[in-house]
């Protein structure tokens, strides 16, 4: 078959998805490759030069001609930017929200069962720190059935960082990376975890870095990028009018991500987690007694479990009151991983 214009798109897919996720600079130079690598099989292929002052608006006309491709088989050739440092970037996302079906092509069931349990660990850290220590990471290895072994689960979370799915800071904390956000946030995040879900003041996008205003109860997050043009031109909080500091590093600012974390929060969170699941089994398979209120009783729920998961009354307490409250709101939510 011989070579033609379309298949400027195929190479440009292939790149793409043998490097997960790109910069806006990087899939440009792709293109252009693409188009060279076909022009260089069929110089008879109508493929019209691209003045550089056209490039910009060739390349939005090319990516969306892209994701109307993809849109048959629910993908898309989605952008977004890197939390860090606002630079944009591209990954062929998957528009399913039932599973993580991305990950199926290249892990087996039990590395993608290990993954939403490290995905999960991460969007439940307390004080919106969005990240698990290796420690944490390791012990929900063991708690799956059939688990994994130590050296499994080192291999398999180094494969996690290296194909781009998560990021390993200096502290040996993980995070999830620009293409997890991008591929996973509209659909599985966001279904999963909707209650942890915080976005942007400024871009309105999913974050799990950046800085929020220190007024109690305000709601407003920014991105590091995002606050740095806000502050360039306002000094004070878009909602609350309190004045903020320069720098997004600077105190009272309350930071977001990893910066959050405390020392004591991975066994806390993974505490909570557990208690979590066990309650919703428990639920199930028994009734509470008749005389039994939740309300009235926040250590109710929890004595079913707490024997064999917990040694200390306060965890317990601290769990049940959490478990037994109605659902916050995302204020109240966000305001309580602060503290």
């Amino acid at each position: 078959m011989p070579v033609s214009e379309s298949d400027v798109e195929k190479v440009f897919l292939q790149a793409i998805l043998s490097r997960g996720v790109v910069s806006t600079k990087l899939a440009k130079v792709l293109w252009k490759k693409s188009r060279e690598a076909v022009k260089a099989c069929n110089p008879n292929v109508n493929l019209p030069a691209i003045r550089p002052e056209h490039e910009d608006t060739a390349f939005v006309d090319f990516s969306q001609r892209i994701s109307t491709s993809l849109d048959k088989l629910d993908l898309e050739f989605r952008c977004g930017r890197d939390e860090t440092n606002g630079v944009e970037m591209w990954a062929i996302v998957n528009r399913k929200e039932d599973e993580i079906s991305k990950l199926a092509t290249e892990y087996t069931p039990t590395e993608i069962t290990f993954f939403k349990l490290v995905v999960e660990q991460i969007m439940l850290a307390p004080h919106e720190s969005f990240s698990v220590s290796s420690l944490a990471a390791m012990r929900e290895a063991s708690s799956m059935k059939p688990s994994m072994t130590k050296s499994q689960a080192e291999v398999t979370l180094a494969s996690f960082v290296a194909k781009g799915w998560l990021m390993k800071s200096s502290r040996g904390r993980y995070s999830l990376s620009t293409r997890a956000i991008l591929e996973l946030g509209v659909s599985y995040l966001k279904s999963t975890f909707p209650e942890e879900i915080i976005e942007c003041t400024i871009c309105l996008e999913l974050m799990t870095r950046g800085i929020a205003c220190h007024t109690p109860n305000c709601k407003v997050r920014m991105h590091t990028p995002c606050f740095t043009r806000f502050r360039r031109d306002r000094e004070i909080c878009p909602s609350c009018g309190v004045a903020w500091p320069r720098e997004p590093r600077e105190k009272p600012l309350v930071p977001i991500g990893e910066e959050a974390a405390r020392k004591e929060d991975d066994l806390q969170r993974r505490k909570r987690a557990q208690q979590s699941d066990e309650d919703e089994d428990d639920d199930d398979d028994n009734e509470p007694p008749a005389t039994q209120e939740v309300s009235d009783d926040d250590g109710g729920p929890s004595q079913k479990t707490s024997g064999r998961l917990r040694k200390k009354a306060t965890a317990d307490d601290d769990d049940d009151e959490d478990d037994a409250s109605p659902q916050p709101s995302q204020t109240q939510k966000t305001r309580s991983r602060r503290r």
